[in-house]
């Protein structure tokens, strides 16, 4: 009798933190809808199948990565261009995957693991960091689902639009993808001078890249790595981060027990 009523309390917390990982997750499918339409209607321009885009939503989950790729496709680029590009874009996915392995308990099953690292995006990751305690995998779950499907959704929705709907309309939709860039890259640049002098680099660097006689030549997958790499190293050793509090501590406990 014990063991059945454990048995229900256990399905009813794996239930309820589903369920909150559901409710955490609806603003972000809002938000993944809009920006993975946009991404559909470039996918199409860049002459891929609405099944082609879709499935590269739902087994890539990366908005940045994705407009990247999409660019190297359409520039037609080689394999190692695309491997450049998607490992300089998306590297800071594990730095996040690092920072979450610590919210987890050490005896999750490594498919439950793997669950969790595959729907480790922006947003779900600061939703998922910001949780009080341990991560409840049923919580992933549930921001994965509703997540992710919203971004699928996006695009295929985005997708099939770029088929039906004339070049013009598909043409002025495709400004949404400049509009999302600009939204992402403003509201902080304006609270962080640091972040602006970074954004002027990158666009003073692409247009030189763009327009300069030899530069010009390079490939656009090739010019987004080193533009990428060139700015972060310069913005690196200009505006080094300053030490957080929680890292200021464990070097003084590391100190104190050396």
């Amino acid at each position: 009798m014990r063991m059945i009523l454990r048995m229900r309390s256990n399905l009813s917390d794996t239930e309820k933190n589903f369920r909150e990982g559901i409710i955490s997750g609806i603003p972000i499918a809002l938000g993944y809808l809009a920006v993975s339409f946009a991404f559909g209607i470039q996918a199409v321009k860049a002459g891929l199948s609405v099944f082609q885009a879709t499935l590269i939503s739902l087994s890539n989950v990366t908005s940045a990565g994705q407009f990247a790729g999409i660019s190297v496709i359409a520039a037609a680029g080689s394999y190692l261009e695309m491997a450049g590009v998607q490992l300089v874009i998306n590297l800071r996915y594990m730095l996040m995957s690092a920072a979450l392995s610590q919210k987890i308990e050490p005896g999750l099953p490594t498919y439950k693991r793997l669950g969790i690292a595959f729907g480790v995006t922006d947003e779900i990751f600061g939703v998922s960091i910001t949780r009080p305690g341990m991560l409840a995998p049923a919580f992933s779950a549930g921001v994965i689902l509703i997540s992710v499907s919203g971004w699928v959704f996006g695009t295929f929705l985005g997708a099939f639009s770029g088929e039906i709907l004339p070049a013009r309309l598909i043409s002025a939709l495709g400004v949404a993808l400049y509009g999302m860039f600009i939204a992402i890259v403003v509201p902080p640049s304006r609270e962080d001078k640091n972040i602006a002098i970074a954004a002027l680099l990158a666009v003073a660097a692409s247009t030189v890249f763009t327009y300069a006689p030899v530069l010009k030549d390079i490939s656009s997958g090739t010019r987004i790595i080193i533009v990428t790499v060139m700015v972060s190293v310069i913005a690196a050793l200009l505006f080094p981060a300053a030490d957080r509090p929680e890292e200021k501590v464990l070097k003084e406990k590391g100190a104190e027990n050396d």
